[in-house]
C-alpha cells in the first residue's frame, strides 16, 4: 500500500493542505519497500487529490482535513485517516502493524479556505 502523510519538520502536519512536504511509503507485508519526502505542491483547490492520486497514493494520513477535500480522495479511490498526530516515524510503524487509528479532524470547517477564519489560523489543539 502506498501511503501519503502530510509532514511538517519530522511530525505529522495537523493541516494536511498546507503542510510543507508530504512522506510517501510503501508498505508490503507490513515492510516499508520504500520512502521518500516530497514537496507539497501547493494550496489550491482538488490540485492535492489529483497530485497524489497520479503518485498512485491508496491511503492519506493528517491531522486535519475539511470534507470538500475528504470527497475528493473518495472519489479518487483513496482512504482518509485524519485526527493523527505525533512523529512521522511512529506512525509509519503502527501503519506497518496495522493499529494506526484516525479520528476526528483536527481542523475547524472551512479554516482552510478563510470561511470565518484567516488562511492561516486553524484550529489545531495544542
Amino acid at each position: 500500500m502506498r501511503v501519503a502523510i502530510s509532514t511538517e519538520g519530522s511530525s505529522v502536519s495537523l493541516h494536511f493542505g498546507r503542510c510543507p512536504f508530504f512522506t510517501i511509503v510503501d508498505i508490503e507485508g507490513g515492510k516499508v519497500i520504500s520512502k521518500e519526502v516530497i514537496d507539497n505542491p501547493g494550496h489550491q483547490p482538488g490540485f492535492i487529490p489529483q497530485f497524489l492520486h497520479k503518485k498512485g497514493v491508496e491511503c492519506i494520513v493528517c491531522g486535519g482535513m475539511g470534507s470538500r477535500a475528504v470527497g475528493l480522495f473518495e472519489e479518487m479511490g483513496i482512504q482518509t485517516i485524519v485526527g493523527v498526530r505525533g512523529e512521522v516515524d511512529e506512525v509509519i510503524e503502527e501503519l506497518q502493524r496495522g493499529t494506526l487509528k484516525g479520528g476526528e479532524s483536527l481542523c475547524k470547517p472551512g479554516s482552510g479556505k478563510g470561511y470565518g477564519l484567516e488562511k492561516t489560523e486553524c484550529d489545531h489543539p495544542q
